[in-house]
């Protein structure tokens, strides 16, 4: 069990240092410093082992999180790692990505700083690689039975390991270059750098996952081809249709998605070939003024991006209002709390404008040359114009990051003849099956944007619903929030 006084003998939450902002915006590694082990077993001893531990809420892996935390405390790593990867794939993503759920419902973070359960994760499994811990996990047999993921992002590794450690043949199909999906040309290298899901991916093909890259399945692959060559289909495309912004001047040239802005970045670091003469890739900010619209994690990666590629101002858009600097009333513990944050990116410079419309794009010669906008405030659940507070804004690049509306439906999933939630997604049953025998649905693409904990929890859960299917039983485990799955 926790050291009953832990709590009490360390009551100051300890995080490791970022590095200097001078210097971190010179390059594209990972912003954090190592952490001292003793620090981090310190940290895990302020976890009390709570009767009712309601980190296990909040975590939809269901992170056996107690138990770990004590295996720390008391130095035994190795079997921290086995528990962690009891109910995550990958903590080396999460332990990088997630905002962490987990820590708003520690019980501890009632009256004190929460405990750091997210970078205790990191330091497990940074641990485990570095001691040749996480080695490959191929199954002892195989079914003969064969099965088809469609997206190779978090919840289609997740679907596609789990499976494959099942004794299923499974091919992860991806119609870009290399696998990965966001998590590749998504996430930024100083988020998280590549060299970590590469690890996880050479994992994966020792225990005998197949990848199939630049292949854009109901374009090079029929839909009825990929169901008549493979016994089950696991859809895991993500939620890719991207929110736009119809407003006079879209046109203009300047202004891109963040999806077709942040990838080429990222590109650049993979070493392919793609800068121009003048040393840039095609679409960069440097030497411009940079207009972010969308205050969330997308926005934040565009934001860290642009310091680092040099450009001369940033104004960050966030329509809605500034959060409270403290959790609000609406959110009380242990939900996740509504508050202000302070990312890296954030911390690296450039203006964040809350409350604020643009309604219109202006340019010169075809090019975007800035932007109108006023401030809005929330009346009866609608943004209305505060009057008098026009304002104009120059602008050389303007990078949209509002999300995401669901799953792209020609194609793949129009020829497949799944059937969609009023809100776009892929309808689903409980045991994540679609309307169409044989093909399952997972992550975004059924769930609608999301979290990184969401799409590998979901993933997971596929999987299993997968293997019943095939064997008319299932011994894989099922994370508890991701029991059934949720029509939005």
């Amino acid at each position: 069990m926790a050291d009953p006084t832990g709590f009490l003998k360390y009551t100051h939450r300890e995080l490791p240092k970022r590095r200097p902002v001078e210097l971190r915006v010179r390059d594209w590694n990972e912003v954090y410093e190592d952490f001292d082990e003793r620090i981090v077993r310190r940290q895990a001893t302020r976890c009390m082992d709570c009767g009712i531990p309601f980190c296990h809420n909040g975590c939809p892996l269901g992170n056996l999180i107690p138990e770990w935390n004590d295996l720390v405390r008391r130095g035994r790593w190795r079997d921290a790692i086995e528990r962690l990867h009891a109910t995550n794939n990958f903590p080396d993503f999460t332990g990088r990505l997630c905002p962490a759920p987990c820590e708003p419902a520690c019980v501890l973070g009632i009256n004190q700083d929460p405990v750091t359960i997210k970078q205790i994760e990191l330091e497990i499994i940074d641990r485990a690689f570095e001691e040749g811990w996480v080695r490959p996990l191929p199954p002892d047999r195989l079914t003969g039975k064969t099965v088809a993921v469609v997206g190779s992002g978090p919840a289609g590794l997740a679907a596609a390991q789990q499976l494959t450690r099942a004794g299923h043949s499974v091919t992860v199909f991806e119609r870009a270059d290399r696998i990965g999906g966001l998590l590749r040309y998504g996430i930024p290298e100083f988020k998280m750098e590549k060299r970590h899901l590469n690890r996880r991916l050479e994992q994966m093909q020792q225990e005998g996952t197949e990848f199939r890259t630049n292949v854009n399945v109901g374009v090079d692959i029929a839909a009825d081809q990929l169901r008549a060559e493979f016994d089950a289909v696991v859809l895991a495309g993500g939620a890719t249709a991207w929110r736009e912004l119809p407003i006079p001047g879209r046109e203009l040239d300047g202004i891109h998605q963040a999806m077709e802005y942040l990838p080429w970045a990222n590109r650049v670091q993979e070493g392919d070939d793609v800068l121009g003469p003048d040393g840039q890739p095609p679409i960069t900010a440097k030497g411009k003024r940079v207009v972010i619209i969308g205050g969330g994690d997308t926005g934040a990666d565009c934001l860290g991006t642009v310091h680092r590629q040099g450009a001369i101002s940033v104004h960050q858009f966030e329509i809605m209002p500034r959060p409270p600097d403290t959790r609000a009333e609406s959110t009380p513990w242990p939900t996740y709390p509504l508050m202000y944050r302070v990312s890296a990116a954030h911390e690296e410079g450039g203006e964040r404008v809350f409350s604020v419309n643009t309604e219109e794009f202006v340019g010169r010669n075809g090019h975007v040359t800035g932007l109108r906008g006023h401030e809005v405030r929330m009346e009866n659940g609608r943004f209305v114009k505060v009057e008098g507070t026009d304002f104009e804004l120059g602008a050389d690049l303007v990078l949209l990051a509002m999300g995401f509306v669901g799953p792209e439906k020609e194609g793949l999933l129009t020829d497949l003849g799944v059937e969609f939630t009023d809100r776009g997604n892929v309808a689903r049953g409980d045991d994540f099956s679609t309307s169409v025998p044989g093909v399952f649905v997972a992550g975004d693409m059924g769930r609608g944007q999301s979290l990184i904990v969401w799409a590998i929890a979901e993933g997971r859960a596929a999987a299993a619903a997968v293997d019943r299917y095939l064997m008319g039983s299932s011994a894989l485990p099922v994370p508890i929030k991701a029991t059934t799955a949720p029509q939005r």
